[in-house]
């Protein structure tokens, strides 16, 4: 069926819908990677976001039981160049078209993804809509279109109870900001013993369970709607080891009176460069994030940045000088993406270790 994507600028593209037919607004993002699409859209940072995969040809593995991130596609649209109608794959168990069929999320391809792309580069991030509607007039849409708001989305995925994984090393409790699954694979890979807990949890819930250290999970939107998980974490901050990740980067470094901004398009994708300063190595991260740490509003006597992104400079990484805390943007856990960073997680287990005496 013909279908229609309108950004708020006004620019209009044409192509076929597919998944289901209908109509959705929402925050048009882009996304680097040229796998992992499963993954992407299993992300919970993504919710309330239409994605556009730059990679030409989607679908062509088809979709698994194996590579979701959380229990169901978060993003509100999808976007790409070229679906693949007929994927190959001894994992696969339905095509990318199916599932978003059975989840209801709605699909646009055959348009020019890579102009798109150069235009939310240039001119930044932008609210747009997906529409198979055949009587689609834009000028009935705009306002709609632009008073679009992406409303506590971290609350829209945290889980709503806390979760035990059992594991026989380090106790950790993770806060669930939008977590993405591999994040417990990783410590559960460990040999951790993970319990989740919801994002409104507060550090009296936390240090009930006398965790070993304290993980801050990925999440979605503005880290500054978050005001209840920072002042858990200002209570949280030295009385165990903690470690935080993309959201829960942002949300350490605000509880510690530094400032965030938006960036102009955001880092999405499995291809990013950052720089470990200590190691005086580059790896390639996995990233999803639109907001970053303002590297000014730092407090350089107890703040020092230990990670920054090759590509624009912009704060990747944050240790803790009087506290045992440290934070990176980007995914040490990957999916979709390499592993290069891994080691952080062990890091992490080495702190616990260190501060458990």
């Amino acid at each position: 069926m013909k279908a229609i994507l309108a950004l708020e600028d006004g620019t209009i593209f044409h192509g076929n819908s597919f998944g289901v037919e209908g109509e959705i607004i929402g925050e048009i993002v882009f996304n680097t990677g040229m796998t992992g699409y499963q993954e992407v859209l299993t992300d919970p940072s993504y919710c309330g976001q239409i994605v556009t995969m730059t990679y030409p040809l989607i679908g062509n593995y088809g979709v698994n039981f194996d590579d979701i991130e959380s229990a169901k596609p978060q993003v509100k649209g999808f976007i790409v160049r070229e679906l693949c109608k007929t994927p190959s794959n001894w994992r696969s168990i339905e095509s990318l078209n199916e599932y978003l069929k059975r989840h209801n999320i709605i699909g646009i391809e055959g348009i020019d993804t890579r102009a798109l792309t150069r235009i939310l580069r240039d001119k930044g991030t932008m609210k747009g809509i997906i529409s198979t509607d055949e009587n689609f007039k834009f000028e009935d849409k705009i306002d709609e279109i632009k008073a679009y708001e992406i409303k506590c989305p971290v609350q829209q995925v945290t889980t709503k109870e806390v979760a035990h994984y059992k594991g026989n090393g380090y106790k950790v409790a993770l806060i669930d900001l939008g977590i993405k699954q591999n994040i417990v694979r990783s410590l559960l890979k460990r040999g951790c013993d993970v319990h989740v807990f919801p994002a409104w949890a507060t550090a009296k819930d936390i240090l009930e369970i006398n965790p070993d250290g304290i993980m801050l999970s990925n999440g979605p939107g503005d880290p500054k709607d978050c005001t209840e998980a920072i002042n858990t974490i200002k209570e949280l901050i030295g009385k165990k080891p903690i470690f935080g990740i993309c959201l829960g980067h942002q949300l350490t470094a605000l509880a510690n009176g530094a400032n965030t901004e938006k960036l102009k398009y955001g880092h999405r994708g499995c291809n990013h460069p950052v720089k470990d300063l200590a190691k005086d190595l580059t790896y390639i991260t996995s990233q999803n994030h639109g907001y970053t740490i303002i590297e000014d509003s730092m407090d350089k006597n107890r703040m020092e940045v230990s990670h920054i992104n090759m590509n624009d400079g912009t704060v990747e990484g944050v240790r803790y000088k009087e506290v045992p805390v440290f934070t990176v943007q980007f995914h040490p856990e990957a999916s979709p993406g390499p592993t290069d960073t891994a080691y952080l997680f062990d890091e992490f287990i080495e702190m616990m270790k260190k501060h458990k005496g």
